[in-house]
C-alpha cells in the first residue's frame, strides 16, 4: 500500500473552529511516514505556523478539490455545495445515513465521482460503540447553555470560550432548578452531569431502562431538560405537540443535543431546524413558555479542548488507516447506503 496522504481542510462553516487533528498529533502523524497536507484556515484554533512547525505541508483554503487523487480528505462538517461530483475518498461527519434532509443528495455527489464517504459518526469498534467522539463537550455545553438561558445570563452571539470562564459562569448562585439528563449514561450524558454540577444543580438522570417505557408526565414536571440520546433506529418519541400543550407542563427550557431534525430517528420531534450561535434559542410556546436550544456544533464553542481530546482519539485510527476493521466497517455503511438509493430508482424505475 503506498503511503498514506492526508488532506485536512478548511471548514467552510464560520462558527467552525475545530479540528481533527492537533499541531502535536500531526507531529506524530508526520514522524511515522504519513504525508500531511493543511489547508490554511483563518477560523481554526491552531495557527497553521504550529503545523508547519510539525512537518505539515501547507496548501491554500479549499483545495482539497484538485488534491491528488489518492488523498484522503479530512474534516468535520459538511462541505461546499461544489463541486457536484465528489472523487476522493473523504473522512467527516455526514449525516448520511438516517434520512436526515440532503443525506441522499451528498450521496449521489459520491456516485457522481466515484469517491467515498467514510462517516466518522460510523468509525465503530466490534460493539458499535464510537471511537472518537465530540459527544462529552457537546452533552457539557448543552447543558451549560441550558442553564445559563435559564438563569436568564445566556449573552448572545454566542462566542468561542473555555471551560475554565464557562465554570466560573455556571457557578453562579442561581437557585434550586429541577433537571433531567435523557441519555445520561453515555459520552454526552455525562458532559451534560458535570456542567450541571458544576452549577451546582443535582440532576434527574434517565437512560435505556427509564426510556423503555418513558414516563412523559415525570419528564413534564422538570424545568429544563438536556436530551443526549442517538438513536440508530426509530423509536417512540420522547416528547410531542400534544405534551408541548399540556396547562401543566413545568418544563421551561429544552436543549437538544443530538440535533436529530429531520430524521426517522429523532426522538424530539417538535422542531423542524436547529438553532444557531447567532440566535441559540428559539420559542416553541408562549404559554407557558418553553424555549428549545438546539445547536448541531456545540462543541466548537470550546475549540481547544474539543480538538485536543477529539484528536487523540482519532489519531491510533488515523495510524493504522484502512489496516483495522473500523474503517472497513465505515466503508461497507457507505456501501450500503449507496446500494440501498440505487434500490429505489428501480422500484421507481418498476412502478
Amino acid at each position: 500500500m503506498n503511503a498514506l496522504h492526508l488532506w485536512l481542510r478548511h471548514e467552510t462553516r464560520t462558527t467552525e473552529r475545530r479540528t481533527p487533528v492537533v499541531p502535536a498529533d500531526a507531529r506524530r502523524l508526520v514522524e511515522s511516514g504519513v504525508t500531511l497536507t493543511v489547508e490554511e484556515s483563518p477560523q481554526r484554533v491552531f495557527p497553521i505556523e504550529a503545523y508547519e512547525e510539525a512537518g505539515c505541508r501547507v496548501a491554500g483554503t479549499g483545495t482539497w478539490v484538485s488534491a491528488p487523487s489518492d488523498a484522503v480528505v479530512l474534516g468535520l462538517k459538511e462541505l461546499p455545495d461544489e463541486p457536484a461530483a465528489l472523487t476522493h475518498r473523504h473522512v467527516f461527519f455526514g449525516h448520511a445515513y438516517k434520512q436526515q434532509p440532503g443525506a441522499e443528495t451528498l450521496l449521489r455527489r459520491f456516485l457522481a465521482g466515484g469517491g467515498t464517504l467514510l462517516d466518522l459518526e460510523y468509525l465503530v469498534d466490534d460493539d458499535g460503540r464510537r471511537l472518537a467522539a465530540f459527544g462529552y463537550w457537546a452533552g457539557y455545553l448543552g447543558a451549560a447553555l441550558a442553564v445559563l438561558h435559564h438563569r436568564g445570563r445566556l449573552r448572545t452571539p454566542l462566542r468561542p470560550t473555555s471551560k475554565e470562564e464557562l465554570d466560573a459562569e455556571l457557578a453562579g448562585d442561581g437557585g434550586q432548578l429541577k433537571a433531567l439528563v435523557i441519555g445520561a449514561l453515555g459520552r454526552s450524558g455525562r458532559g451534560a452531569r458535570v456542567a450541571l454540577e458544576a452549577a451546582g444543580i443535582e440532576p434527574t438522570c434517565w437512560d435505556l431502562a427509564e426510556t423503555r417505557d418513558l414516563d412523559r408526565h415525570a419528564l413534564l414536571e422538570h424545568e429544563l431538560m438536556v436530551n443526549t440520546v442517538l438513536t440508530t433506529s426509530p423509536v417512540p418519541p420522547f416528547l410531542t405537540d400534544k405534551d408541548l400543550d399540556e396547562p401543566g407542563r413545568r418544563l421551561r427550557t429544552l436543549c437538544d443535543v443530538t440535533c436529530d431534525v429531520g430524521s426517522p430517528m429523532n426522538v424530539l420531534p417538535v422542531y423542524d431546524t436547529t438553532t444557531d450561535w447567532t440566535e441559540p434559542v428559539r420559542r416553541l410556546r408562549e404559554r407557558p413558555a418553553l424555549d428549545l436550544i438546539a445547536i448541531d456544533n456545540l462543541p466548537s464553542l470550546l475549540p481547544l479542548e474539543a480538538s485536543v481530546d477529539f484528536s487523540a482519539a482519532l489519531l491510533p485510527m488515523l495510524l493504522e488507516f484502512e489496516t483495522g476493521g473500523a474503517w472497513g466497517r465505515g466503508l461497507d455503511r457507505f456501501r450500503q447506503a449507496c446500494r440501498e438509493i440505487g434500490a429505489r430508482e428501480g422500484e421507481f424505475r418498476d412502478a
